[in-house]
Order: C-alpha cells, then structure tokens, then sequence
C-alpha cells in the first residue's frame, strides 16, 4: 500500500473531442445489474476505491462532461482547451488543488487496478529523483504474441518500454521494444514490458513539463511521457505481473461490449 504520510490527488483528464471516439467519456457502460454508467462516473468510482487516495477530481474543458460528473456528485476542475493532452491537463488542474503528488487516472481506462495506484505512490516517494513513476507489465507470451502480430501487420498494438538496471525508462515506443532475434523468441516476451497509460508525478515536475515545448520524439512518436525522457527528468518504471483482469482502455466502440462483460465476470455494478 501507497505510504499514508503521502497524501495525493487522483485527476482524471476528460476531454470530448475524439479523433476515433467522439464524446467517449458519456459513452454508457452496463455493469453487473446491467445498471448503465458513463464511461467518466466508472473512473471516477475505480479512482476512489483507491486506498489513500484523499481527493479524486475530473479535469476537463467540456460542460457536456462537467455536467455529468456534477450531476453524479463528482468534483470538476475546469481546464483550457488548448492542452495538448493529459498530462498538461493535470498541470494546469494540480495548480487549482495544491497536492504535493498527483496521480493521472486514465478516463478510459476503468478497469484500472487500484493496487497499482499504491505502488506507483509508494515508487515515486521512495525515489526522490524520479519526476514521475508510470506502470508496465510484464508480457505473457500471448500478450507477446499479439504485439508481435500486429507489430508485423502494420498495426499499433501497445506501447512498450525499456528500463536501465535501477527500473529507470530509457525509452517508450509504439515499436516492439526490445528487438528480440529469432533465436531467442521463446523468451521475448520475459524481455517485453507493455506500458500502461497511469502516471503518478511531483507537481513540480509537471510544472516543468507545462513549461516545455513537445520533443521532436514525442511528436514522432505520440507519446507524451517521453517529453519527460528528453528533458532529462528521470521515470521511474514499476512492472507488475499480469493482473487477473485485462485492464483494457476503451478506445473504440468495439471495445464497449468487452470491458462490460469484464464488469460483469468481476461483479461491479
């Protein structure tokens, strides 16, 4: 469990505009009951079922979404619509609560495990040189095996990254990190970290970070931690085993039908 003596903040970034899923956040989702619940109020229950987690807010620039979240008793942090993503989202929103650590809760992620929170918590406080910690896991050989697929298919599959010996990130990519020669295939994915979009950063870090211009890597690769990597503030990487759920993000509308049957299989109203 996180350390208690390190109060955060839970934000979770919302927007309405989607290249792929337009109004995702209010997209409806049946639990268990078969009780319908917006994407957004899913988050938010997950992030407040995080033990030591004081505050959970909904950063956003949408009314649409204020509404909601106000409506089910949820706190709202308005932010501008020029943010370029989530983590300049939760910048400008840390300015309005004044945590010491904040944690970014992926709004389409709800399915987010909340042990992964405490960990990532009691990571960064246990590094005091570390910006940000994120989290990865560790690939099964199916996991693998998909990258793999899609990776030779053209597709994107996930992000993957690579740590020195200390759990540090050299690097995220969309590519399939690391090269694994056709000798050593049968251990690839011992090798193979996938990368979760949940990040739990110093507010100061993310002072520098709003204050910096996008790298040419993380406009290469649309990547928005790797602003962090070029300039040269460490991250600190918490693997973790497979968890007995897929943590899936809802991307598309295709993914509606899986995370509700994940609800349901778990019992989540």
């Amino acid at each position: 469990m996180a350390d208690r003596a390190a109060a955060f903040a839970i934000i979770i970034p919302a927007r309405h505009a989607s290249t792929r899923y337009p109004g995702k956040p209010l997209a409806m989702l049946a639990g268990a009951t078969g009780e319908a619940r917006p994407l957004i109020r899913r988050s938010w229950d997950g992030a407040c079922a995080v033990a030591g987690g004081e505050r959970v807010f909904v950063a956003t620039d949408d009314d649409r979404i204020a509404e909601v979240v106000r409506g089910f008793g949820g706190q709202v942090l308005m932010t501008g619509p020029e943010r370029r993503n989530g983590t300049e989202r939760c910048a400008e929103a840390v300015a309005q609560i004044g945590a010491d650590i904040v944690v970014n809760w992926q709004g389409d992620a709800p399915l987010t495990p909340a042990f992964m929170i405490e960990r990532l918590v009691a990571a960064l406080v246990a590094d005091p040189e570390a910006a940000m910690a994120t989290a990865a896991v560790r690939c099964s050989p199916a996991t693998y095996a998909h990258l793999a697929a899609d990776a030779a298919a053209g597709r994107v599959g996930g992000t993957t990254v690579v740590t020195d010996r200390q759990g540090r990130a050299l690097y995220f990519s969309k590519r399939l990190l690391p090269h694994v020669p056709d000798s050593d295939l049968a251990r690839a994915h011992d090798q193979t970290l996938l990368h979760l979009g949940l990040y739990a950063y110093r507010a100061e870090a993310l002072a520098r970070y709003a204050a910096l211009d996008p790298g040419v890597l993380e406009e290469l690769e649309g990547l928005e931690q790797l602003r962090f990597l070029e300039a040269g503030l460490p991250v600190r990487v918490v693997a973790f085993d497979p968890p007995d759920w897929s943590p899936i993000e809802l991307n598309n509308p295709a993914d509606v039908p899986v995370i509700e049957a994940i609800l349901k299989e778990r019992g989540i109203a």
